[in-house]
């Protein structure tokens, strides 16, 4: 499973990048276009900002996610899908933005990844898509990524930011999630990922 760590490139990435290859990659979005070097030994993917955007409560740049995608392509390694723009929460709005946009992402030449949404199942999915990026509200979110893992082969989870969550996803079998949230307390959250990548154990507890 690849963590995609946004597109933070403080020194312990490229370390586990080299330590740990394959396990670790970057997911990026328009907003970090100019602060990105894309990196041979970094597999990564596009986001679309969606959901910073509904997060902060902005309107979402259209514009800006066009430039983002023509700026993807003149890099010399490519990424390994592209998340057609989606409404957070809102699966109707979501099946509309795919009827409106995935035409033209498509002709980009890489793999679609259709965001789902709450209240969506997997026949929902778009026959195009080539990969599921789990979105939507966190409790939904976590009830439904087994089944949407199971019936798929390509399958990504957004915002995972615990151990316990990475190591549920990886029983999942899913292909890779992303999430930032790790560089807020690096001095506690490098070791988790460590631990993960390593595949040390998570300890057991004694029974008295």
């Amino acid at each position: 499973m690849i963590v995609m760590l946004g597109n933070h490139s403080s020194p312990p990435v490229h370390f586990w990048a080299g330590k740990y290859p394959g396990k670790i990659g970057w997911l990026v979005g328009p907003s970090g276009m100019t602060k990105t070097k894309v990196r041979e030994w970094l597999p990564w993917a596009l986001d679309n900002d969606a959901f910073s955007a509904w997060d902060n409560g902005e309107v979402w740049d259209e514009g800006l996610y066009w430039e983002f995608l023509d700026w993807a392509k003149s890099q010399k390694y490519q990424p390994r899908w592209a998340a057609v723009p989606d409404v957070v929460t809102n699966p109707t709005e979501t099946f509309k933005n795919w009827d409106r946009f995935a035409g033209r992402v498509s002709s980009y030449g890489w793999p679609l990844a259709f965001v789902v949404q709450d209240g969506m199942t997997p026949e929902d999915v778009p026959t195009e898509a080539e990969v599921v990026f789990i979105g939507g509200s966190y409790k939904w979110k976590w009830n439904n990524a087994p089944k949407f893992a199971q019936a798929f082969d390509r399958v990504h989870i957004g915002r995972v930011n615990t151990l316990q969550k990475l190591r549920r996803c990886d029983e999942l079998g899913v292909e890779s999630v992303d999430g930032t949230g790790w560089f807020r307390r690096p001095e506690e959250d490098f070791f988790k990922l460590e631990d993960y990548f390593s595949g040390k154990p998570e300890p057991q507890l004694e029974m008295l």
